[in-house]
């Protein structure tokens, strides 16, 4: 399980080093690719097969699971970490995610969300408003 917020900086090569605490999980391989709110996802490889298996079983004649399996695979890219730890992020993704020098990188469960430290701040800070204010269920089963 992925948990916890990292601040690594983007070389100039495009590589970020993983935080220590994923590594194991992501040592074989991972996969990154687009993810909701303008962040990159981080699955290891057996956790994007799977995903990859619930997507398949969408309806192709579903154009809006036949949108999000096109946005979503198209920018999928496999990485295996170097011996420092680090992953390339592809320049395609890194314009997606308006990655500059400054990231953070947070566990998200079963996978990992790579940010703009700024865009992850700006973010984190309007929803910690809103996640204070719940007052119905959000998740099923949880509170």
């Amino acid at each position: 399980m992925f948990l916890g917020t990292f601040t690594p900086r983007l070389d100039d090569k495009g590589r970020v080093i993983l935080p220590a605490k994923f590594r194991d999980e992501l040592a074989d391989g991972l996969v990154m690719t687009r993810g909701q709110e303008r962040c990159l996802y981080l699955f290891s490889e057996r956790e994007f097969a799977e995903m990859h298996d619930r997507i398949r079983q969408a309806p192709v004649t579903s154009k809006q699971a036949r949108d999000y399996l096109r946005v979503f695979l198209s920018g999928a890219h496999p990485e295996t970490p170097d011996k420092q730890h680090r992953v390339t992020i592809p320049v395609s993704l890194r314009e997606y995610a308006g990655l500059d020098r400054e990231l953070a990188v947070i566990g998200a469960g079963s996978r990992a969300e790579i940010w703009d430290a700024d865009a992850w701040q700006k973010y984190l800070s309007e929803q910690e408003a809103a996640f204070s204010d719940i007052e119905e269920e959000v998740i099923p089963g949880m509170f």
